[in-house]
């Protein structure tokens, strides 16, 4: 048993130098146990993440890591986005009630013709 985590140890110690950042690793113990084992997963996949990010050419396990996608506006094109309405909230544009049932009123589920 004390050789297991040794081993499961020196991985997570590898993985630390291959660029894994620490909050994406499991525990010794959450593989050795088996408690947590999502966490064993979610650090199987940064684990592939750091190889795609290293070059390695073989098979790929978990999505690729994003890269930086930096963008330069002039000041006419900021000033032009003020003046467009922003609908991060959401709209309420086409927003009616019409076809809704009135409270209490009776829905036909199945078709009856």
């Amino acid at each position: 048993a004390f050789k297991q985590m040794e081993n499961i140890n020196n991985f997570l110690e590898f993985i630390t130098s291959y660029g894994v950042h620490k909050g994406d690793q499991f525990q010794t113990v959450d593989l050795f146990e088996g408690n947590n084992m999502v966490q064993v997963v979610t650090t199987l996949h940064s684990v592939g993440r750091a190889a795609q990010r290293n070059r390695f050419t073989g098979p790929c396990l978990g999505p690729k890591e994003s890269a930086e996608n930096r963008r330069s506006f002039t000041d006419e094109q900021l000033k032009a986005g003020q003046n467009m309405p922003s609908l991060q909230m959401g709209t309420n544009q086409g927003a009616s009630q019409a076809g809704m049932t009135s409270y209490g009123a009776r829905r036909f589920i199945t078709d009856t013709h």
